[in-house]
């Protein structure tokens, strides 16, 4: 399986984290693994275009797709790869029970597009799509349904709490009902698949209505980049908990200090960062259920556990614009030269860049007391990710306070005093999530030459609690204005046009960055166990 880094090419890093049977076969495999030796792949995104909720054999699509491309566990390396999510709206479409649906969390039955959703992660306000999203507003979302006759079915009472609230749902023109995940060694054999996987699908009216080219290519010392040229994946929590999350030889998987996160707060049924079992959703009692090896709940009689093993899955497709980056990397160190050349030699385009990011181009975290200017790498030659900000660069004189990464984990740098050191790394490690995206679409050939082709990334992450992780990073960290005392500035990188201050002696410089990333389309995917899937294939 992979190292901590998704980027790390696996003989080059510290021992790999894996999941001892039978988690290991009951858990989709990228889960545990970022799927290194897979460089290709493709994002097929289906809609389920029949008419209203299937009364029955609603799970026969995902049947097919068991037998063309069947959704790999976590139990090794495989030679192909395969990973499914589902939308709360698709999953009621296949005939899931209302009772069932309703049992999931709330941000994920609501959808990522309900506008109080949008405004808190900063992609619409009063009514407009705002400069951190494509033009025209996104393509592609599940659409979760406005009308009186979604919950037309049993129980509909069950969800009577939601109703006022998909009212205010915003729609786009492409609906997403699932997305699969193809993982293969060339383009040649993923192209090939593609298209077995379409006529598997469309005797069951399930359409492809969106794809994206997927590419994960590291270097020879294991570093893979993004498009603007970084390398990316390079902080991941590390999942640990006993006889469960364990290394090659079967012992535990040791807490890791800096980036240790309970398995609770990546897989449902599991102790999370606040000592409780992250909680999952639920189906009644049923011969079927059984049969697809769903497990009695241990706290809800008559129940079986069908998010056990499971995540939910958040997904951004984030259009950048290399060219536009770097140009304006270049203006502002001209800019820079231009109005203080006494103080401003040392910078570039690559020097400005890289305290957008927090670190250089290689993924070292830029570091105000050494004399490279960035933090050594570690024993492995990969770059140091065992770090604190506190004691090392509390004022960001090295990583800037607003930069990218350290908005993104701010470990301990968010600490008032010493004495709230572990308190605030502890706090930062209960908001983690696993990434696992890729970049989409070709190389550019000239970072600062427009070619005019679509590229960018397509962000996937797994967590239990959207509000409490995604959700929180988004808006809290990312997005705040105010975030680590700063004042009126949001992420440089995914936020909208704004500032960024980058402490320096003897000046403190403040830049203008504007908007290189976009999204084009997003939604909150159920990542089900195999068992889970097994059952949602037998409605």
């Amino acid at each position: 399986m992979d190292q901590r880094p998704v980027s790390a090419a696996p003989q080059k890093g510290p021992p790999s984290w894996k999941l001892a049977p039978p988690h290991d076969t009951l858990t989709q495999g990228m889960v545990v693994s970022g799927f290194v030796s897979l460089p290709t792949g493709r994002a097929l995104f289906l809609e389920f275009a029949w008419d209203g909720v299937q009364k029955k054999d609603g799970g026969a699509w995902l049947k097919a797709v068991q037998d063309v491309a069947p959704i790999t566990d976590a139990d090794g390396k495989d030679a192909r790869a395969a990973g499914i999510g589902l939308t709360w709206e698709g999953m009621r479409k296949m005939g899931l029970d209302a009772s069932t649906l309703a049992s999931f969390d709330r941000p994920f039955k609501e959808g990522m597009f309900q506008e109080d959703r949008l405004r808190r992660l900063g992609d619409r306000r009063e009514d407009e799509w705002l400069s951190t999203v494509i033009p025209g507003g996104p393509k592609w979302s599940g659409n979760t349904p406005t009308d009186d006759k979604w919950c037309g079915m049993a129980d509909a009472h069950a969800f009577d709490d939601l109703e006022k609230v998909v009212e205010t749902q915003v729609k786009t023109p492409i609906t997403v009902h699932a997305l699969l995940l193809l993982y293969e060694k060339d383009e040649e054999t993923a192209e090939a698949w593609c298209r077995t996987v379409g006529d598997a699908l469309a005797p069951h009216q399930v359409k492809i209505v969106h794809g994206l080219p997927l590419d994960l290519r590291p270097d020879p010392r294991g570093i893979a980049r993004e498009h603007f040229g970084f390398a990316d994946g390079v902080s991941q929590p590390a999942p640990f908990e006993s006889k469960v999350v364990t290394v090659r030889d079967g012992s535990d998987y040791p807490k890791d200090y800096w980036n240790g996160v309970p398995l609770g707060e990546v897989l449902m049924g599991h102790e999370n960062g606040h000592h409780e079992i992250a909680l999952g959703p639920v189906v009644a009692t049923s011969e079927a259920g059984a049969k697809a090896g769903l497990l009695p709940h241990p706290r809800g009689e008559g129940f079986l556990d069908l998010g056990l093993d499971g995540s939910y899955m958040v997904v951004r497709e984030l259009k950048q614009d290399v060219a536009a980056f770097w140009n304006s990397m270049d203006a502002a160190s001209a800019r820079i030269n231009r109005r203080d050349p006494e103080h401003s030699g040392h910078i570039t385009a690559d020097w400005i860049a890289s305290r957008v990011i927090g670190r250089d181009l290689d993924g070292n975290l830029l570091c105000p007391n050494s004399k490279t200017g960035v933090l050594p790498v570690d024993k492995y030659d990969q770059p140091d990710n065992d770090f604190l900000f506190y004691d090392r660069d509390k004022l960001g004189h090295g990583c800037p306070l607003g930069s990218h990464v350290r908005r993104g984990n701010p470990r301990d740098g968010l600490a008032p005093k010493p004495s709230d050191k572990q308190t605030l790394l502890d706090a930062a490690n209960n908001h983690r999530i696993l990434r696992r995206g890729r970049k989409y679409g070709p190389d550019i050939l000239d970072k600062r030459v427009d070619d005019g082709k679509e590229r960018g990334l397509l962000f996937i992450c797994l967590n239990t609690d959207i509000t409490r992780q995604f959700e929180f990073v988004q808006q809290t960290w990312m997005l705040n204005p105010n975030f680590a005392f700063l004042y009126d500035e949001v992420d440089p990188l995914l936020g909208p046009k704004g500032m960024l201050t980058i402490p320096e002696k003897p000046l403190r410089r403040i830049i203008e960055v504007d908007t290189f990333v976009q999204m084009a389309g997003g939604e909150y995917f159920f990542l089900p166990s195999m068992p889970a899937i097994r059952y949602l294939a037998s409605l």
